[in-house]
């Protein structure tokens, strides 16, 4: 009996933000959910939800927005925004991370410096930076099936992950040193791994 060919499944089709109002309602609506970080957030409503980006197309977003100056969430913003409305989409995507939580913590500056002191306020915190550390593991965890379509891999990936985890967690070295440290022996040997072969030295 002849096995039927299965056809491999095609990528799913991403869509596009209609105008810089869309991308604002969503960037609004993400940025109102992410107390403690917004980054987890960002690839369920990106990825999943609005599928405007596709899972390596969000770490690629990313990459690029932590080797910039700032804020790794308002660089992708930037980014994703103006690569669909110029700088329309710029100003609506950061408009829709920044404003309503802008209030908020305003607001909420104001009741802290009255009840900062109460254990109830101390012991919520501490919970909501335990989320916090949850959601970013789960994305992280969500992020490593993009690391079969890198050039580097899963065994290097998991490699240059535990290497910065070390780094940055146990040996509390600086941050930049550790990003040019390893992003440039990273950027190295992707080059070397994507390089045309049988090219004449």
């Amino acid at each position: 009996m002849v096995e039927p060919v299965v056809a491999p499944a095609s990528p799913p089709v991403l869509r596009k933000p209609a105008s810089p109002l869309e991308i604002f309602r969503v960037f609004n609506r993400l940025a109102l959910q992410g107390f403690g970080g917004v980054l987890p957030i960002a690839h369920r409503e990106l990825v999943e939800r609005e599928q405007w980006l596709s899972p390596q197309g969000f770490v690629e977003l990313l990459a690029l927005g932590q080797v910039l100056p700032g804020p790794n969430i308002i660089n992708l913003a930037l980014i994703f925004g103006d690569r669909h409305f110029g700088l329309r989409g710029a100003f609506a995507a950061i408009g829709g991370l920044l404003l309503a939580p802008t209030a908020i913590v305003l607001g909420l500056s104001l009741l802290y410096r009255q009840f900062a002191d109460q254990p109830l306020v101390v012991a919520a915190l501490r919970g909501m930076g335990v989320v916090a550390a949850g959601l970013v593991i789960a994305t992280a965890v969500k992020l490593t099936r993009t690391l079969d379509g890198n050039p580097l891999g899963r065994p290097l990936g998991y490699a240059f992950g535990a290497a910065t985890l070390l780094m940055v967690g146990v040996l509390r070295w600086p941050m930049v040193y550790v990003v040019l440290g390893l992003g440039s022996v990273g950027m190295a040997l992707a080059w070397w791994r994507l390089r045309p072969t049988g090219a004449s030295p």
